[in-house]
């Protein structure tokens, strides 16, 4: 199993995974960087397309390539599709030549937002979870509520470690920018803001990221901490308890700049 990164859009990514014969794609916003690797690559076909959640930038390549490669499309049974799709919930699973995908609700940034994880053979597991979980922080709540994100991000960071984190945007610089502002002193943030801005200073992607890195240095797994919760609660005497303090987390990097 090969693991690529196709840039798309100003900042999205969009995963895919391919054998020797066949690929797999999540969360194709675009279908235009898709089809150029696959003309590339010519012994590859597109089978089966992965969504998450149902914003354009994560689907609006669905049609054409169904329409190029009659490819099945995954997607979350809560959510409405541009294309026809087998719909998903959790606890269902997902096989793909000889890998499969456990499928996880997370609510938070849409209310049907799902989640896939798998463990390849001989590699580190896999996890594609669209705009729930960024490196660094997590997603805006456009359609959930604080519970239901804090909720999902827990389900998400009892993965393990060795999980290879395959987010939807490159925005980790932003999002260090604002953990380094409500954890200063946190050595593993500080050493791992050093290696993301040299990875982006050449243009490499700063993921996948071990969700065990994400654990020490993302202030949105960390909300319970003294060192995150402490802060949050001397900006916002509001912020009392674990889903209030989130919210207010997660309201303090809306408006940060």
């Amino acid at each position: 199993m090969k693991l690529i990164a196709l840039p798309a859009f100003a900042d999205n990514y969009i995963w895919l995974l391919h054998t020797e014969h066949h690929a797999l794609v999540v969360d194709p916003g675009d279908s235009a960087p898709v089809l150029s690797w696959l003309q590339a690559h010519p012994p590859v076909q597109l089978d089966t397309i992965l969504v998450t959640h149902h914003h354009a930038d994560h689907t609006g390549g669905l049609a054409e390539l169904v329409a190029h490669t009659e490819a099945r499309v995954m997607a979350p049974v809560l959510e409405q599709m541009p294309v026809p799709s087998q719909g998903l919930q959790q606890g269902d699973i997902v096989d793909w030549h000889g890998l499969s995908f456990q499928v996880h609700d997370v609510p938070g940034h849409t209310l049907g937002h799902i989640a896939y994880w798998a463990q390849p053979t001989g590699q580190d597991p896999l996890l594609f979870c669209g705009d729930t979980l960024f490196s660094g922080g997590c997603g805006r709540l456009f359609e959930g509520t604080p519970a239901q994100m804090l909720d999902s991000l827990d389900r998400l960071s009892a993965l393990p470690g060795a999980t290879r984190v395959c987010c939807a945007h490159e925005y980790t610089l932003s999002n260090l920018t604002f953990a380094r502002a409500v954890e200063p002193d946190n050595v593993e943030l500080q050493a791992y803001w050093a290696r993301c801005t040299q990875l982006r200073s050449q243009a490499l992607p700063t993921l996948p990221v071990a969700l065990h890195t994400e654990r020490a240095i993302n202030p949105f797994l960390r909300s319970r901490l003294p060192s995150v919760a402490s802060p949050v609660r001397q900006r916002d005497r509001l912020a009392v308890d674990e889903v209030s303090t989130f919210a207010a987390l997660r309201e303090w990097k809306n408006n940060f700049r």
